[in-house]
């Protein structure tokens, strides 16, 4: 096994492309020197103000509510356990590895920024977490996105200070926090003043959710373009309206993107010319507006990034420590909006990404709509076809219309009216990368539909680089006779479009 990469987290430079090697655990997380550095420096500043007679939120008071609460010296390391002990409620599923991972990765690059007030060597543990694969076991169910993601971030901090429990270097065992800290040769920390409040201040949960939909979601879009080129020449398509003129004319750039990305995989097909003096004027809009809905997915992912990377290389803490100023200031960067509403967005254009998919597929069962057998079955009335598989999509995609109401609009107080608004970013992410999930069947779906009416224009081909694609789909999915059990087909089309196999195939 190869090493691993080293990863330096300085709490400002986490990119795009670190999402996939993190998730993975594919790279070791370390501290650059000036982060290092940095998170001593604030630590400083707290201990001063630890010493000092002045109030310090979280440092010498209780947490919420209790704001005004002062607690002695001697109580401070108790306060601080507590903390993390009494938010430890979480309820529901664990969270899956890789959403562990990312949410280790998250909250230690926030700390790194050093302004926290956390010891440098209680950010070090969290980073032997990850580098070990001691994988806490966190509910995914508990948080609003407000102060934190706080119940699930108290869970990962439990194994922290020997208690919860956690995985160990890809077991399915469980073992409590201590067993789990000893089986890799280290021991639990005795949490001082502020440190537990630093370790759940942030939606990094949230982020690790949002992180994972939107890596799946580009995929996805990606794969969307291939399937939709394959429909658009079994269908015996037009491309049309993917001319350069039409999206110069107005200019969003994913509509722009989208279209050439089909003029490259079309180019050269004999399918195109053989119907290209047929007498239809234009296309329905599953086929014709593919650029404008693909186009604007698009878009809108891009956004999703930038506030996603802006969020996993932000300081979340409240309070946050100033040490150049000697400062240690109350505020809000702990709140789910930017998150919350970035994953209702990333909701919204993957579940519409699956129901224009769901209707290219109903084109291609449909003989009134195809000019095909009726759901492409070989022999009418004797056979189905697919008509059930177009029923699973619609199933899918109306799934995904009730999961794409946001959440980001719903608000519940905590802590006694302390916390008076939530931002619901933990559910906002959780449930867009459920409809990623279920759009990449809508899309295997499709797929598996389109590669058979692509059979029925044979022996003419389409364009070099989308029978590339079509052969890569058909390494996985032979051509199959008859009525049969479509569900094993469905998943394998599925992974097909998750694992990128069809982008790569092509090479566009």
């Amino acid at each position: 096994m190869a090493p691993r990469k080293r990863l330096r987290l300085d709490g400002a430079s986490l990119r795009a492309d670190h999402l996939e090697p993190i998730a993975r655990g594919d790279v070791r997380l370390a501290l650059t020197k000036d982060a290092r550095r940095a998170v001593v420096r604030a630590r400083r500043s707290v201990e001063k103000a630890l010493s000092g007679d002045e109030i310090a939120y979280g440092i010498n008071t209780g947490f919420g509510r209790f704001c005004n609460v002062r607690i002695s010296p001697r109580q401070v390391r108790r306060l601080q356990a507590n903390l993390i002990r009494s938010h430890g409620a979480g309820v529901g599923e664990p969270l899956p590895d890789p959403i562990v991972r990312l949410t280790l990765a998250f909250r230690a690059n926030a700390l790194a920024l050093g302004f926290s007030g956390i010891r440098a060597s209680t950010l070090e543990l969290v980073l032997d977490l990850y580098n070990l694969d001691v994988l806490p076991q966190i509910p995914s169910q508990g948080s609003v996105g407000a102060s934190g993601d706080l119940a699930p971030l108290a869970h990962l901090a439990q194994v922290l200070i020997g208690e919860g429990s956690a995985k160990v270097a890809g077991s399915e065992k469980l073992l409590s926090g201590l067993a789990a800290l000893r089986k890799v040769g280290l021991e639990p920390i005795v949490l001082d003043a502020k440190e537990g409040l630093s370790l759940i201040n942030g939606v990094q949960v949230s982020s690790a959710f949002l992180a994972d939909a939107l890596m799946r979601s580009w995929r996805l879009f990606d794969a969307a373009d291939v399937i939709g080129a394959i429909t658009l020449e079994g269908l015996l398509g037009s491309l049309a309206p993917f001319d350069p003129r039409v999206h110069a004319v107005r200019a969003h750039p994913g509509q722009a993107v989208v279209a050439e990305r089909f003029r490259s995989l079309i180019d050269g097909s004999g399918i195109l010319e053989s119907h290209r003096d047929c007498g239809r004027v234009q296309d329905a809009y599953s086929l014709r507006c593919i650029p404008q809905v693909h186009g604007a997915g698009r878009d809108a992912l891009e956004f999703i990034e930038r506030t996603l990377l802006t969020e996993v290389n932000s300081a979340t803490d409240n309070p946050l420590v100033f040490p150049e100023q000697d400062e240690i200031l109350s505020g809000g960067n702990f709140h789910g909006a930017p998150i919350g509403y970035a994953a209702d967005l990333l909701a919204i254009v993957v579940a519409d990404l699956a129901s224009i998919s769901e209707r290219r597929i109903e084109r291609l069962v449909n003989p009134d709509l195809s000019g095909l057998s009726p759901f492409l079955s070989r022999q009418e009335g004797l056979e189905s076809g697919y008509m059930m598989a177009q029923v699973t999509a619609a199933s899918l995609a109306s799934e995904n219309k009730t999961l794409a109401h946001p959440a980001s609009v719903d608000t519940v107080p905590t802590s006694a009216g302390t916390e008076d608004h939530v931002s619901m970013s933990t559910w906002a992410a959780r449930k867009a990368r459920d409809i990623v999930k279920n759009a990449e069947l809508v899309l295997g779906i499709e797929l598996l539909i389109a590669l058979e009416a692509l059979e029925t224009r044979r022996p003419l081909k389409s364009g070099a680089a989308l029978e590339r694609a079509v052969a890569a789909a058909r390494e996985r999915l032979p051509r199959v006779a008859g009525d049969r059990c479509l569900t094993g087909e469905i998943e394998t089309a599925a992974r097909i479009v998750a694992e990128g196999v069809l982008t790569e195939a092509a090479r566009i």
